[in-house]
């Protein structure tokens, strides 16, 4: 910086940023944002509370960390020489040369410490390196909460309170000459630990043993517990003040003499380059995208399967959110999945909006309005709709079975599954694999190397406040991406497909394009046999798959999907409002081979005794013109429960209601027909029920969202603008030093001095410095260059808000003329 004077805080080292580096910084701590500070010095505060400071450390790299972590124990400020020495250490002689180790950290250093100024965590020149005073006193030490370097205080720190007696016996016992006061004492103590000869010259008198303590507190932690009567190895450290006690049961290895143990290393292994992603296999990249677009086609499968599923109703939701664990195991044992891969495909399904609550007093989940228009939709599409949804979902189905921390069981749909942290994960995890070549298959441990080196605080270090399962939740979630991005058809084999690349570089219409050719087009005929079975050799056209789950039950699937023709599935045809003429035109419009004829058979045998008996609510009744019909299942022992009595030759009676009358005789091996109170047969279409219109869910941000440029610029010029109106200097015409305004005080003028000024501001075009009171009683300082002045306004450019304004005088509380070289 030349000759200009070196910053005395954070706000005068934010004060000399240019604007980009302010945006930058912005940018980089979005939650210094809400709302804008009205100026740097705010700013600056703001920057410096707890929660802000702990939010920016954990988006730190493990480098950049370590970096905080030594400022946080070398002295303050900090040389930058002082700064790569604790990083390096101080083994090598000057003329040595590093080793690979030494080099990389060097040239890694310049970077994490411009991480570390951007975001507005160290600020000082190179010669007086200055950590934020909240993020010290997170990463430095204490007894309750040891530093992640694993060094303990300092001996000023750790001999705080000890009395001059101890002090001077220690000193004696060291061979030091006694001092007059406790402060040389522990300046003495502390010159002895940091001075490489006289130190290893003590330590060389030490017993073995004794060396063997140090070892094991050395790199932390460096606390340790000894007894009332200690033994001689830990008696000879205490005496020595290699061990300063903290408690009478506590001893401390002080940081100077730790720091002399470990060759002047902070941290026992610096980690300056981020881990490599290995790669776990290597395959023929066309392979990789045939099997991805065939596991996305199963995807969509098992997708419309679970909106069939539920099409009329789905299960009812607990009293505390969320789907029953009965529930869930129904719908993994009808889409033949297990559980926890059910549970993926119905958070799914909700996270993309296809799924939700129909809102009813006794709530169920249903399909929405938004699932026919996606099912309408070609195979691409509705698989970009899924993948993108799956991409921001925070929805973590990976936790269902598991406890909150209450011990409460988490179930699929339930309101403790958002994670906040999850869309970067996904997207951070998919970006390492694009950056292997196509076709390759990352290691997965490596992958979480990676993972936990870009975000140590939230990968596998514990942060300072404590992250509950933050620790150990990226990991986790690292984890369930590789999985579910398989499932959902983002890999193939283990490695990222073209399309998937697609999605991620140029969005879904180009993701779209690249699955289009690779998936199979729908065919609009099936095989019918003779063993009443009809497989379809591909996906189906929908209608012809809607009618056909309709008359025949799914037996198998695979490449090519059997159904079955059973009595059952033809009466479900006959009761949705088909006639067997309609289904014998069907079946030989829809088949590639001939209608067999045990299956012309059963339609027509099924379909004669369709509605030959007749249900209606009586509570129930059933007629028959077939009065023998009657007297059959009077006479059949199975009909007992349900109480019959005959009203007429062809009617009974039943005190059950219809519904359970109707599946009584069909059980019974009868053929009976609903019909209304006017006598009309009633036609029990699939039935399909659907929730009001829903939009999906929001996903919940990690976090304030990263602004755009145009909200950057507008705050940076705010503040820049309001830092102007805070500093700038004023004119003070008063001759009396008692009555000039404070600084940073509101001015105080009358009425008429205030009228007299903006008008002659307006007047001349100058600016001028008033203070306002809003309508809300908030008082604020302002720098305004007057417009005009009419009807008790007076309209100015605001260089606070970078507008033009008006406001009524009566609300200036005074003005004041700037000076005539009045800059910040």
């Amino acid at each position: 910086m030349g000759t200009t004077t070196p910053p005395r805080t954070l706000a005068e080292a934010l004060r000399a940023r240019g604007d980009e580096s302010l945006a930058g910084l912005l940018r980089a701590r979005p939650d210094l944002l809400n709302p804008v500070p009205n100026d740097i010095t705010q700013l600056a505060t703001r920057a410096g509370t707890r929660a802000s400071v702990v939010r920016a450390l954990e988006h730190l790299d493990r480098f950049a960390l370590q970096t905080a972590e030594a400022l946080a124990v070398a002295p303050d400020p900090a040389p930058y020489d002082a700064l790569l020495s604790l990083l390096t250490g101080d083994g090598l002689d000057d003329g040595d040369q590093r080793d690979d180790a030494g080099t990389a950290i060097t040239a890694a250093l310049p970077g994490a410490l411009s991480t570390l100024r951007e975001q507005a965590l160290v600020w000082g020149e190179a010669d007086r390196l200055r950590l934020v005073r909240t993020a010290r006193e997170l990463l430095a030490p204490s007894p309750q909460h040891p530093s992640p370097t694993g060094l303990g205080p300092t001996v000023s720190e750790a001999t705080a309170g000890m009395s001059p007696g101890r002090l001077q016996e220690m000193l004696a016992t060291t061979g030091l000459p006694a001092t007059h006061d406790p402060v040389s004492a522990v300046s003495a103590l502390a010159a002895l630990f940091t001075d490489r000869t006289r130190m290893a010259e003590l330590l060389d008198t030490a017993p073995v043993e004794a060396l063997s303590v140090l070892d094991r507190l050395v790199w932390g932690p460096p606390y340790g517990e000894v007894t009332p009567n200690p033994t001689p190895p830990v008696k000879w450290l205490r005496d020595r003040g290699l061990l300063l006690p903290v408690s009478t049961r506590t001893v401390v290895l002080p940081r100077e003499a730790a720091l002399h143990l470990r060759a002047g290393r902070a941290h026992r292994v610096p980690e300056p380059v981020p881990p490599a992603v290995a790669a776990a296999a290597t395959r023929d990249p066309q392979a990789v995208d045939r099997a991805a677009a065939g596991q996305a086609f199963t995807a969509l499968s098992t997708v419309e399967e679970l909106l069939k599923l539920w099409n009329g109703g789905g299960p009812a939701i607990l009293r505390a959110g969320g789907l029953s664990v009965r529930e869930l195991k129904r719908a993994a044992n009808s889409l033949d999945v297990t559980e926890p891969i059910a549970a993926f495909w119905i958070e799914l399904a909700y996270a993309a909006g296809l799924l939700a609550s129909d809102g009813e007093p006794e709530e169920r989940y249903a399909p929405t309005p938004a699932s026919d228009e996606w099912l309408d939709l070609p195979a691409e599409d509705r698989w970009t709709h899924l993948a993108s949804a799956w991409l921001a979902a925070t929805r973590t189905p990976g936790l269902v079975g598991g406890q909150d921390a209450k011990g409460r069981a988490l179930s699929a749909l339930g309101p403790e599954l958002d994670r906040s942290a999850a869309p970067d994960v996904r997207r951070r995890v998919l970006a390492l694999f694009a950056e292997l070549p196509p076709g390759t298959a990352p290691d997965a441990e490596t992958l979480l190397r990676r993972l936990r080196w870009e975000r140590p605080l939230r990968g596998g270090a514990t942060p300072p406040t404590g992250a509950g399962e933050g620790a150990d939740l990226r990991s986790r979630l690292a984890l369930w991406t590789l999985n579910e991005a398989e499932l959902l058809g983002i890999t193939g084999r283990g490695a990222l497909s073209a399309q998937a690349r697609a999605l991620l570089d140029e969005g879904p219409d180009a993701a779209a394009a690249r699955l289009a050719p690779l998936v199979p087009e729908p065919l609009d005929h099936v095989l019918l046999q003779a063993d009443l079975t009809a497989v379809a050799p591909g996906p189906l056209e929908r209608p012809l798959a809607e009618t056909l789950s309709v008359l025949a039950d799914v037996e198998s699937k695979g490449g090519a999907t059997v159904y079955r023709f059973t009595p059952g599935s033809v009466r479900r045809a006959l009761d949705a409002g088909q006639a067997a003429a309609d289904l014998h035109a069907f079946l030989a419009g829809h088949s590639r081979t001939p209608v067999p004829q045990p299956l012309s058979y059963l339609i027509d045998d099924v379909a004669r005794r369709h509605g030959h008996l007749r249900i209606g609510s009586a509570s129930a009744y059933v007629r028959c013109d077939d009065e023998a019909v009657l007297n059959e299942i009077l006479a059949d022992r199975r009909s007992t429960g349900l109480r019959l009595r005959r009203l007429a030759p062809t009617v009974l009676a039943s005190q059950a209601d219809p519904g359970s009358l109707l599946e009584a005789l069909r059980d019974m091996g009868y053929a009976p027909a609903a019909e209304s109170a006017e006598g009309d047969v009633l036609i029990t279409r699939a039935g399909a029920r659907r929730t009001p219109p829903r939009t999906p869910p929001v996903p919940v941000p990690e976090g304030p969202p990263t602004p755009d440029d145009t909200l950057l610029g507008a705050a940076v010029r705010a503040i820049r603008a309001g830092d102007t109106a805070a500093t700038v200097i004023r004119k003070d015409t008063s001759e009396d030093p008692s009555s000039r305004t404070p600084s940073g005080s509101l001015p105080r003028t009358t009425p008429a001095e205030t009228l007299a000024t903006v008008q002659a501001a307006a007047m001349t075009g100058s600016a001028v410095w008033i203070g306002y009171v809003n309508a809300d009683g908030a008082a604020s300082q302002r720098v305004i260059a007057p417009v005009r002045v009419e009807g008790g306004f007076v309209t100015a450019y605001d260089h606070t808000a970078d507008e033009v304004r008006t406001y009524p005088l009566h609300r200036i509380t005074g003005v004041a003329e700037l000076a005539e070289d009045g800059k910040p």
